[in-house]
């Protein structure tokens, strides 16, 4: 099944990493702006298993609340809450900017991620 680009972006966005494995360029750069850069088909897809043996060990609740379709990028912003056992133990939010090369493939993701403060 082909994907969009707007469903490529929809789905690193919300963990469901191996749907999208064969979207990335062999070349692509992964910016957590402020944590790390992931470079190289290698990396990115090593830090997505390592993201998702996180996402497996909590309870995941992603929401979208904007997606910008340009020709060439995908602008999402949303939010993911991280429960654990009932209790909230982590909150972000979040904005993904997905740029795409002509052959449909992400070459460069920068993630700005902000956590917020966890009412106690």
């Amino acid at each position: 099944m082909k994907h969009s680009k707007k469903e490529i972006a929809e789905l690193f966005s919300n963990g469901k990493f191996e749907n999208i494995t064969s979207y990335l360029s062999d070349e692509i750069i992964w910016n957590v702006i402020g944590q790390e850069i992931f470079v190289g088909k290698n990396s990115v897809i090593n830090n997505c298993e390592q993201t998702a043996k996180y996402f497996e060990s909590v309870e995941t609740n992603f929401k979208t609340n904007d997606i910008f379709v340009l020709e060439n990028k995908v602008i999402i912003v949303g939010t993911a809450e991280f429960k654990r056992d009932g209790k909230i133990i982590n909150f972000i939010s979040a904005c993904d900017i997905y740029e795409f090369n002509k052959n449909n493939e992400v070459e460069k993701i920068s993630s700005y991620c902000i956590p917020e403060k966890i009412e106690t």
